[in-house]
């Protein structure tokens, strides 16, 4: 991918402020999240199979009332505009940042994220009860919990050896939004806090999608140019697959016609295979040549839609197999790019509603923190430039 991937939206950019960013990016993630959860695992072909056509909206439970017993799924409600473990540990991510009120690293997610899951009950939607995290989150997040807590692991080392996947990507928003306008940093500070919890092209993927909020988040910001700064410190098989996937959306401008080329253009790269439900030998393991799904497929929607939150998300949606993480991650970026407002009303109401969840109070605290935390980095930034002056002497 290069500077001449085309453009299409000819309308100025959107100036909203850093509260408004934050909130879409977090509303907006969520409620991705929720529409998503339904036909997780799905292919194109079964949603339209299953709803008559393509989801417009929320939608109930694969299985409908049989939910509690259905297979794979059980004991899982999904659907309804329930959240998912997308948003669970994105708001266990935001209480972090929370408590510590700065920059946050590997040991962080020891000393902070690791308690969040296993010492306080809260309300899980797809269980309808109050419970631990870790009785919801995937084995893939559980390692966190084994390998620190129990483990004693060095938290910069702990990642190693779990499955390669979006475990950690998915939520890693607060860490873009945190460094908001900053993605180089925002893509440092994610590799570190991932190290605690993924390896190889799961970690990559974890600082690219922080990177692509930060950059989602500056003024006049643009879907080509979140892609082009993904690009720019994208590495390895992520950075090809990110690449191969949005010279494809660029061709689209419409998510249905997309899906097919979309799924085509990633496919070199994603270990998974073509069924979802029955991962390859080569499934999820470490490499420097391949990539997971989500993040291209995420960034791709979001150049087919040029930004439009409905659409990107939808088309997310649509697009199936690990469609919640895809749709938390698009509609994290969607959401930054436009803000809270640019989110259908209804649903983010029925999400905070079915999920018992204030889906704007973590973006109030994030907020709040993010501002602190440029204060401290201003500080620190002014503390060097005054020891090199020193060194160097005036320029």
């Amino acid at each position: 991918m290069t500077s001449t991937m085309p453009t299409r939206s000819e309308a100025g950019p959107t100036t909203l402020a850093l509260d408004e960013r934050i909130t879409g990016a977090l509303v907006g993630a969520a409620v991705g999240d929720a529409l998503g959860g339904p036909v997780e695992g799905r292919s194109p072909e079964q949603i339209v199979a299953r709803h008559g056509g393509r989801i417009d909206g929320i939608v109930g439970p694969w299985d409908g009332e049989d939910w509690r017993t259905a297979r794979p799924i059980a004991p899982y409600h999904k659907g309804d505009g329930h959240v998912t473990d997308d948003t669970l540990m994105t708001h266990a991510l935001v209480r972090v940042y929370g408590t510590v009120r700065d920059h946050i690293d590997a040991y962080a997610v020891a000393r902070h994220l690791v308690p969040e899951l296993i010492s306080r009950p809260r309300w899980i939607p797809e269980l309808e009860a109050e419970a631990l995290p870790l009785q919801r989150i995937f084995l893939a997040e559980k390692w966190i919990v084994a390998r620190l807590h129990y483990g004693h692991v060095d938290p910069r080392e702990a990642g190693s050896g779990n499955i390669v996947n979006c475990g950690a990507a998915m939520y890693m928003a607060p860490v873009g939004l945190v460094n908001a306008a900053h993605p180089e940093a925002a893509y440092a500070e994610a590799l570190d806090v991932a190290g605690a919890h993924q390896s190889s092209y799961g970690r990559e993927a974890a600082g690219v999608f922080a990177a692509a909020v930060a950059a989602a988040c500056a003024p006049g910001a643009t879907p080509a140019g979140v892609v082009g700064t993904c690009l720019s410190l994208a590495k390895d098989g992520t950075r090809s697959a990110i690449e191969a996937v949005c010279e494809a959306a660029a061709r689209y401008s419409d998510v249905e016609s997309a899906l097919a080329p979309l799924r085509a253009a990633v496919a070199p790269f994603d270990t998974v295979g073509p069924d979802y439900r029955a991962p390859s030998l080569g499934a999820r393991r470490p490499s420097r040549l391949h990539a997971v799904e989500e993040l291209p497929i995420a960034l791709g929607m979001l150049l087919v839609a040029d930004g439009d939150y409905r659409q990107t998300v939808l088309g997310s949606v649509n697009y199936g197999r690990d469609c919640d993480s895809i749709a938390t991650m698009s509609g994290a970026v969607a959401g930054a790019l436009h803000g809270a407002g640019a989110i259908p009303a209804t649903w983010a109401e029925t999400v905070a509603e079915a999920s018992r969840l204030d889906l704007h109070a973590p973006a109030r605290t994030l907020a709040d923190v993010a501002r602190e935390v440029f204060v401290r980095d201003t500080a620190r930034r002014r503390a060097h430039e005054s020891a090199f002056t020193a060194l160097a002497g005036t320029p």
